[in-house]
């Protein structure tokens, strides 16, 4: 095996193959790229065992060569150290040669050589990354949309509340994710004949939104025990949480007695800063409300009380007094994206909504924090 490449080009692979890589595993072989030249172009694999990440260095893009010199083959090599070499290397081109099954050479073909110990390719486990089960396409942006407004939501607490649950029926795809005191729900409109229910792990649906940068859109293949996610020359595939998902299904309220309408930014400002002194309560912080006035407020025993008036907002029903997590709510009013938000309340412990009323895809379900 042997080829001169573009480094960049080269970097570029190594960077998203690595994301699937663990820097220790249980299969010490997996510390490896799996590096494959064949008619497609330079194949880089990275995978952990749950993760696999697939891509594809060409041999053109566009009119530019970007491989020469080559001769097929396979090998495996350390992840870390090969992308730390493609790192630092000060030269336009980079070239890779196996000298024999356990020793490649790399070197910028002016100054810098290193010889490298790898592995035979056969030793790397089979990897399942053909398609199946139900196929679904999504532009870039709703797929970073639907991440970005429910991702936040996820826990470690339990293996399947650091899932995104994803299903879809009826020509909706509804994205769910909870840690048990809030949720965060997005529903999108797919073809009608999309079905499918799946758990998928946050971390990757969040390290797939970064990949996509530069692709138009991505292919969701969701079968039975996995999901792939298809863009460009890249195809990463991930391990199904197999735990059935929380029923959140009565979670928001269908009749709520008080309603806060407030300008989103003014509410995350009055909330930071009064959250300063929230030092006894782990981030608690209090929402006083009437139609005469709007007020964020918290207390230290330590410290002293700190309190924000909001003087632009429209408040419907009686006198109502909220303390909850304040991390909660500002994520959840930043998921939203929008100028103003909208606060549903049942009463004083009752789990409630924050809306974008020009929105209904996205709903946030906040649980109130017990404070005396």
């Amino acid at each position: 095996m042997r080829f001169t490449i573009k480094r960049e080009e080269l970097l570029k692979a190594l960077n998203i193959a690595s994301k699937a890589v663990a820097s220790k595993s249980a299969i010490p072989v997996l510390i490896n790229f799996k590096l494959e030249l064949n008619e497609e172009g330079l194949v880089i694999i990275g995978s952990n065992g749950d993760l696999i990440i697939r891509t594809v260095v060409p041999y053109t893009i566009g009119d530019a060569e970007v491989i020469r010199n080559y001769k097929e083959g396979a090998t495996l090599i350390n992840a870390k150290i090969i992308l730390e070499i493609a790192r630092k290397i000060e030269s336009d081109e980079l070239t890779f040669e196996v000298v024999d099954s356990t020793i490649a050479t790399v070197s910028d073909n002016k100054a810098s050589e290193y010889t490298l110990n790898c592995v035979r390719p056969e030793e790397y486990p089979d990897l399942d990354l053909d398609p199946d089960g139900s196929e679904l396409i999504l532009t870039t942006a709703d797929f970073a949309l639907m991440v970005d407004q429910t991702a936040f939501a996820t826990s470690l607490k339990r293996p399947v509340l650091s899932a995104i649950n994803l299903e879809a029926s009826d020509g909706l795809l509804t994205a769910t994710a909870t840690d048990a005191a809030r949720m965060a729900k997005k529903i999108m409109s797919v073809p009608l004949d999309v079905e499918f229910n799946a758990n998928i792990p946050a971390k990757t649906m969040v390290e797939v939104s970064h990949l996509l940068e530069g692709s138009p859109s991505v292919t969701l293949s969701i079968s039975s025990n996995k999901a792939l996610f298809i863009f460009g020359k890249t195809t990463v595939s991930t391990r199904l949480i197999a735990e059935d998902y929380p029923n959140t299904s009565n979670i928001v309220p269908r009749v709520t007695n008080f309603t806060l309408e407030v300008n989103a930014q003014d509410l995350i400002k009055a909330i930071d800063r009064a959250n300063i002194l929230s030092i006894d309560r782990e981030n608690v912080v209090d929402l006083t409300m009437s139609e005469e006035g709007v007020e964020v407020s918290a207390k230290s025993s330590q410290v002293g009380s700190a309190s924000e008036r909001i003087d632009t907002f429209r408040y419907e029903g009686g006198e109502l007094r909220i303390s909850f997590n304040s991390e909660f709510v500002t994520s959840a009013v930043r998921a939203l994206g929008s100028e103003d938000v909208t606060f549903m309340f049942v009463g004083e412990m009752k789990p409630f909504v924050i809306k974008n009323l020009n929105d209904e895809s996205v709903v946030q379900v906040v649980t109130p924090v017990r404070t005396h």
